[in-house]
């Protein structure tokens, strides 16, 4: 095969992102998204098919060899823009404030180069541009029951997300799990409304609800085994309306998140007990309603052997290194249910202030495009020794 010259991408991943960046669309609302992404490989003269509304997957290279499968997430988020950046969003109140621009355009890239070498490739690729990452229950799972993984099914599948707070040039790989379960956790906690200057004819749900929350927190503190990871984040709470009222009920939301499925069910199971009781002792009833999310994202050791050896065929071994995981939530955890998979991240910090993700001001640094893109097209190509 002829030497790697990934300089022809540049302009076409900086004027791809772009276009991409102005035009965000919520998750599985991403209709414009998808016929760009289709009007891409046309002229690419890469085949491609719909499978569901807005996800698109493409195919290089002949069928009947190995397969490879590329994931790109596509959806935005329903946040203002800030960057004042020439190219910001002209869909008000959307912005691509997760990178998922950056994510399409890097599997883009790679999928021009690997066309362009379509007849030397051992195996083929398949492309994968996802909607509805963004949202429970995940386009990866909606598309993985569509049949995105069949005919043909890939041998691996190589994702990767950007990382504002890892300096572009940088790659790093987790082994094992790299991000965390994500569960979204709500309460209604009911209590009897009263006056507040006569606490004793009613139920408190706001003395309950903070004692339910001091409370929750012994679930990560005494049931969770020291060295198997968790959170557990109470992130809103909303109660009353007036200062001389208890009312009769509160809402609360959170989160929680692990890396080992066993106990991020037995503790979703304690959440609700633990929540019942303490509610219990002031008179009132929590009801507990979880909305099981995304499982954890865990690596193939294969995979993951694949990816970092193609980033320091990218960068260098200073610069391509194995990391540890983080509490991040992903569904493109579904594939790795299914396919030996990995997913890395892109570090896309240029100074030391960086905006963190799902930031109205986040604008990461174009020159990681290219390298994000180079270590997709070689984890492709490396992989065929694995899957021989």
């Amino acid at each position: 095969m002829k030497e790697l010259d990934f300089s022809f991408l540049d302009n076409y991943l900086i004027d791809t992102r772009r276009y991409f960046h102005q035009y965000p669309e919520t998750a599985f609302k991403e209709f414009e998204t998808t016929k760009m992404l289709e009007g891409e490989l046309d002229k690419l003269g890469i085949p491609h098919k719909r499978i569901i509304e807005t996800g698109v997957i493409g195919l290089i290279g002949d069928p009947t060899k190995p397969c490879v499968a590329l994931r790109g997430d596509i959806d935005g988020l329903p946040i203002s823009e800030e960057t004042g950046l020439p190219f910001s969003s002209k869909h008000a109140g959307r912005m691509h404030a997760c990178g998922h621009d950056f994510h399409m355009t890097m599997v883009l890239g790679a999928a021009k180069y690997l066309k362009s070498i379509e007849d030397e490739l051992p195996i083929c690729v398949k492309l994968i541009f996802q909607p509805g990452e963004e949202m429970i229950p995940g386009g990866a799972k909606l598309m993985i029951e569509a049949g995105v993984l069949e005919n043909p099914t890939p041998r691996f599948v190589f994702g990767q997300h950007i990382h504002p707070a890892k300096d572009v040039g940088r790659v790093e790989v987790c082994y094992g799990p790299a991000m965390a379960s994500a569960d979204e956790l709500y309460w209604t906690v009911k209590g009897k409304f009263t006056h507040a200057a006569t606490p004793h004819l009613g139920h408190d749900p706001i003395l309950a609800s903070s004692y339910m929350i001091a409370h929750l927190q012994d679930i990560i503190t005494k049931f969770r085994n020291p060295l198997n990871p968790g959170v557990l984040s109470i992130t809103s709470i909303h109660g009353g309306t007036a200062t001389n009222i208890l009312p009769d009920e509160v809402k609360l939301m959170g989160t929680f998140r692990a890396f080992n499925n066993e106990w991020r069910y037995k503790t979703i199971e304690n959440i609700g007990i633990v929540s019942q009781k303490a509610c219990e002792i002031y008179g009132c009833e929590a009801n507990f309603a979880p909305r099981m999310g995304f499982p954890p994202v865990i690596n193939d050791q294969v995979a993951s052997d694949i990816v970092k050896s193609s980033a320091v065929e990218a960068l260098d071994s200073e610069h391509a290194v194995a990391c540890e995981p983080i509490m991040w939530g992903e569904d493109f955890a579904y594939y790795g249910e299914n396919i030996p998979a990995c997913f890395w991240f892109l570090g896309v910090k240029n100074c030391e202030d960086m905006p963190p993700l799902h930031n109205s001001k986040l604008a990461p640094d174009e020159r990681a495009l290219r390298i994000g893109a180079e270590v997709l097209i070689r984890s492709a190509i490396n992989s065929y020794p694995h899957i021989q």
